[in-house]
């Protein structure tokens, strides 16, 4: 006889959980300590950095009122009560961007662990063995949620490594770690409606975007929209400001409301199935589809705008400030010194580091675009069309062209947010054309990230994913952060970056752009090189 209790079948429904959170963190164990490393070192360069600008009050005071005087610095920065003290504007300044990486760690852990095990069938082969129902959506929310205690010991020991009072860097923590395991959430919810990672990964992009503009809106205006958004909880949780701690209950709510909803919706769905399942579509393909090109297009388009739409808001934010810089730089001379001109052409200089930012985002877009490749390889839907009469050069290539091609498009994109802000700010058409030409002289820079991504596909393909990565977190040190960590002037020699000109500053010469251009060329053929040589799917 079996002994039942009211416990048996949540137990039948989560058996193998334990297994699966082991296996899980096997699979994480290169990706996850970056991502925490990352993390921790926002933390640490921005509170360096801030208590060496800021190390008086008489500076702290400057730096709040003018903050507090611009409503697009208040978008991009938080709630100006936390600039009453060092620490809370080390959060004003970071915090934002600190919880969009730690709610993106959180959704990919979530996602690759529910959604795409399914489509990939690793999740059916799973099942097939004594694990329940449950136990996949539950083991990937317990391994976000243990990594979400990684971000709380982080970012504490980074903030009060530096110097930054004990308490409100244990707030910090968990205020960050609170956004990351509500995305977690959201992500699990996804993951039960749509069918597909992509559809997972956009909707919850979409859903940070949301709250970063709600959250910015509320900032701007009378604060009520940023109660709508788990960043500004965790903004208005005050940090050395007050230290609020209340707040974090926001978040155990709503973690706790989407994770029910999640296993409500998971219980009524098939699975491999999502809630909102594909349209049947046509009964025969269109001309688009008939080439690997028009595949390669059908498959990253939606990638291809969600970049262009954020960069090009980010790039609009950029620009809806660079007519303040001068007064900006006025009330605080030392951020001079990390313009790529100093206050002589303060303008000039502020849209020089803006499109550089945007600059290195679009090649973010070109890692991505050029690994789905490396995707649609090892998930096994290469070989089928492989198998027919289409040659790996032309499969690759097609792949690589939306990858160059997209990087283009996202980098003028970009410059046009900049200059269409900035324009209308001070009034002057041309400025959105004049943008557009300043971003592209950065594109040969973002074709060589983009190229150093296929040349790992091609020779090292199951390193190349760190590898892209490593490359252009190099690239982002080197062009971004290299004066304020004092680093050695040689640091940014093996960035393509650091040859281009700084536009709008310096005049265009064709030499650096036709350089890094046949850099790029060769990374290119040697990566095709390399796929030619070796098995596919390896």
């Amino acid at each position: 006889m079996t002994l039942t209790t009211p416990w048996t079948p949540l137990r039948a429904n989560t058996s193998g959980v334990a297994t699966l959170v082991r296996f899980a963190f096997l699979r994480e164990r290169f990706s996850l300590p970056c991502w925490l490393l990352g993390a921790g070192a926002l933390i640490a360069f921005q509170s360096l950095a801030s208590q060496r600008f800021y190390d008086t009050p008489q500076r702290l005071a400057q730096i709040r009122e003018t903050m507090a005087a611009s409503a697009a610095t208040i978008a991009m920065g938080g709630p100006t009560r936390l600039l009453d003290t060092i620490g809370g504007e080390i959060v004003f300044e970071i915090f934002a961007y600190l919880a969009v990486v730690v709610a993106l760690m959180n959704m990919f852990l979530v996602g690759r662990h529910t959604r795409a095990d399914e489509e990939t069938g690793r999740a059916e082969l799973l099942r097939s063995a004594r694990v329940g129902r449950w136990a996949p959506a539950t083991a990937a929310l317990a391994v976000a949620g243990l990594a979400d205690i990684g971000v709380v010991l982080v970012v504490f020991a980074a903030a009060a490594g530096t110097g930054l009072p004990v308490a409100g860097s244990l707030l910090l923590g968990v205020a960050t770690a609170g956004v990351g395991i509500t995305f977690a959430a959201v992500t699990g919810v996804a993951a039960q409606i749509f069918e597909n990672p992509r559809s997972v990964y956009g909707a919850v992009g979409l859903a940070l975007a949301a709250a970063y503009v709600a959250r910015a809106v509320g900032d701007v205006g009378n604060g009520v929209a940023s109660w709508t958004s788990p960043i500004g909880w965790g903004q208005r949780s005050y940090p050395y400001a007050g230290d609020r701690w209340w707040t974090v209950l926001l978040f155990a709510a709503a973690t706790l409301i989407l994770t029910a909803v999640a296993f409500f919706l998971l219980d009524r769905r098939d699975f491999g199935a999502g809630l909102l399942p594909y349209g049947t579509g046509r009964a025969t393909a269109s001309w688009a589809l008939r080439s690997p090109l028009g595949l390669a297009w059908r498959l990253q388009r939606g990638s291809l705008a969600g970049w262009a739409v954020g960069i090009f808001a980010l790039g609009a934010a950029y620009g809806s400030f660079a007519d303040s810089i001068e007064d900006y730089l006025t009330d605080n001379p030392e951020i001079a010194a990390y313009l790529p001109g100093g206050a002589a052409d303060a303008v000039n200089s502020y849209l020089s580091l803006a499109v550089s930012i945007i600059a290195l985002l679009s090649a973010a877009f070109g890692i991505t675009s050029v690994l789905r490749a490396r995707g649609e390889e090892t998930a096994g839907r290469a070989e089928p069309i492989l198998a027919a009469p289409v040659s790996r050069a032309r499969w690759l290539a097609s792949h690589l062209a939306v990858a160059l091609g997209g990087g283009l498009f996202v980098l003028a994109f970009g410059g046009f947010g900049v200059g269409l802000s900035y324009g209308l700010t001070i009034t002057d058409a041309v400025q959105p054309l004049r943008m557009i030409g300043v971003a592209l002289v950065y594109l040969p820079a973002v074709w060589s990230i983009a190229a150093v991504t296929t040349l790992g596909c091609g020779w090292v393909p199951r390193a190349a994913v760190p590898l892209a990565w490593s490359v252009f977190a190099y690239c982002v040190v080197a062009a971004v952060f290299a004066t304020a960590f004092d680093l050695p002037e040689w640091f940014d020699e093996a960035s393509p970056f650091a040859y281009l000109p700084k536009v709008p500053l310096q005049t265009v010469t064709a030499a650096p752009l036709l350089v890094i251009t046949a850099i790029a060329a060769v990374g290119l053929a040697a990566g095709f090189a390399g796929f030619r040589r070796r098995d596919t799917g390896y």
